[in-house]
């Protein structure tokens, strides 16, 4: 059993050692057997470090004023310059996935926005990009940015309701997509009798999580579940209970 004296010694004795050293060297290296020098500590581990977006397509051609996007003052929603039923999908729904991992204004309005209206009127035109809008949902996912992650989760929803059997061809696809999730899905606040505002407005990430994995269950077919739940282990059927 270490005493108090001995403890104080211990830490005072550290404190010296690190004051006498005078280089850093790093770890099992032939510097750190020589005198007055101290060895350079592993570096910590943070698992929920928010990783930086590199620059995006979307951003460059947004710049260049090459989407047919605008701003429609009155609304507050997105300007199609062109007629949207005839744009070339395989040109754009994945250019505007792509802007999904934006955390600047205006990027992320038009990226988002242009993504749900592309959804909501592309009809046919959606099933044959989804090879294309896997790799731009996977690193949005994994940049752990809250609000990039609860954009991009909701756009998922979107995309899988949006047309018949998308559901089903992203099964193959989870083993990119849902590893993401595992970190934050049980990650709840913890505010004890307090009210958590986030989960009336939508943004409480855990919920949109469990939401999101419930809408690729009923829309994924019967191998949807098992799939999932070889991914997230912690997940629980909506469909059998």
């Amino acid at each position: 059993m270490v005493t108090g004296k001995e403890a104080r010694a211990k830490r005072q004795s550290s404190k010296k050692n690190n004051q006498d050293c005078k280089i850093w060297v790093p770890p099992f290296s032939i510097q750190a057997l020589q005198k007055h020098t101290c060895v350079i500590p592993p570096p910590k581990c943070n698992v929920y470090k928010e990783i930086p977006a590199n620059n995006t397509r979307f951003r460059d051609n947004y710049n260049r004023g090459m989407l047919p996007v605008g701003i429609d003052p009155r609304a507050s929603k997105v300007s199609w310059k062109a007629d949207i039923t005839k744009l070339d999908y395989h040109y754009y729904l994945p250019m505007f996935f792509e802007g999904l991992i934006e955390t600047e204004h205006p990027y992320t309005f038009f990226a988002q926005q242009g993504i749900h209206d592309l959804l909501t009127h592309g009809g046919p035109k959606i099933f044959p990009c989804i090879p294309q809008l896997v790799i731009p949902v996977k690193d949005a996912l994994r940049t752990k940015n809250k609000y990039v992650m609860i954009a991009t989760l909701q756009v998922l929803q979107h995309l899988v309701k949006s047309g018949d059997m998308i559901g089903e061809a992203l099964v193959p696809y989870y083993r990119q997509i849902l590893p993401s999730l595992n970190l934050f899905k049980e990650k709840n606040v913890n505010c004890g009798d307090e009210i958590d505002y986030s989960q009336m407005r939508g943004d409480n990430l855990a919920d949109v999580i469990n939401e999101t994995l419930e809408v690729l269950e009923r829309y994924g077919g019967e191998d949807a579940f098992i799939n999932i739940k070889y991914l997230i282990p912690t997940y629980e059927s909506c469909m059998m209970n």
